[in-house]
């Protein structure tokens, strides 16, 4: 499983490159706008610090507008992937975009019929949004699981991207469904390095060392 950070700040995003962990990158317009920065600017930033997908959002909500903003966005930077909206015009542009040799993430997907029509589209990815759906009572991680199932049944190649993932155990619902990215904001892909066991025992191993050093 492919671990993405879902952020558009500098500093979160080399920090995960530099443990040699993280293998892309998902923004959109909230998060860039959160960083008060330039849009292509911060693009070209991330994907040289990712050096791996980077997904770039469309704010039109037309399918032509939807084309024509995608194709300048696929122009940024050669990691950059185009996401646009699971609806009827999203789903229409990523087809448009995918024709052209753009790769596509097809986001805000919240069920399983969405999926199926976003691997017709032959997109790279489709991004179901778990968290969002736990907010409104339903178990998001059971579309995770849904999805992965269709897609294994059709050999679509469209990879499922776990997105909107609240905690580690969305984590590691998401590996155990078989997703083939879970993408996270930076405070969940911390707490997936934290154990207060490990935490406890490497506490002891270096206190019962500075022992022995004193004998």
């Amino acid at each position: 499983m492919k671990i993405f950070l879902d952020t558009a700040n500098l500093d979160e995003i080399r920090e995960g490159a530099s443990l040699g962990l993280l293998d892309g990158v998902t923004t959109n317009p909230s998060l860039i706008a959160k960083e008060g920065a330039d849009f292509r600017k911060r693009i070209v930033e991330i994907c040289e610090s990712v050096q791996g997908p980077v997904s770039a959002e469309v704010t039109c909500t037309d399918t032509e507008g939807m084309c024509r903003q995608g194709r300048e966005l696929a122009k940024i930077h050669s990691w950059v992937v185009v996401k646009t909206p699971t609806t009827k015009e999203g789903l229409k542009a990523a087809k448009c975009l995918v024709g052209d040799g753009i790769k596509v993430n097809s986001t805000l997907c919240f069920s399983a019929p969405q999926a199926l029509l976003v691997a017709k589209t032959g997109a790279t990815y489709v991004s179901p949004f778990v968290g969002r759906l736990d907010d409104i009572s339903h178990v998001g991680m059971d579309l995770i699981r849904d999805i992965v199932t269709i897609y294994r049944n059709y050999s679509f190649k469209t990879q499922v991207l776990a997105a909107s993932l609240r905690h580690p155990l969305h984590v590691v619902d998401a590996a155990k469904a078989g997703v083939d990215v879970a993408t996270m904001p930076f405070k969940v892909f911390e707490l997936l390095f934290k154990h207060p066991l490990t935490d406890k025992g490497q506490d002891q191993f270096l206190k019962d060392w500075e022992k022995l050093k004193a004998r």
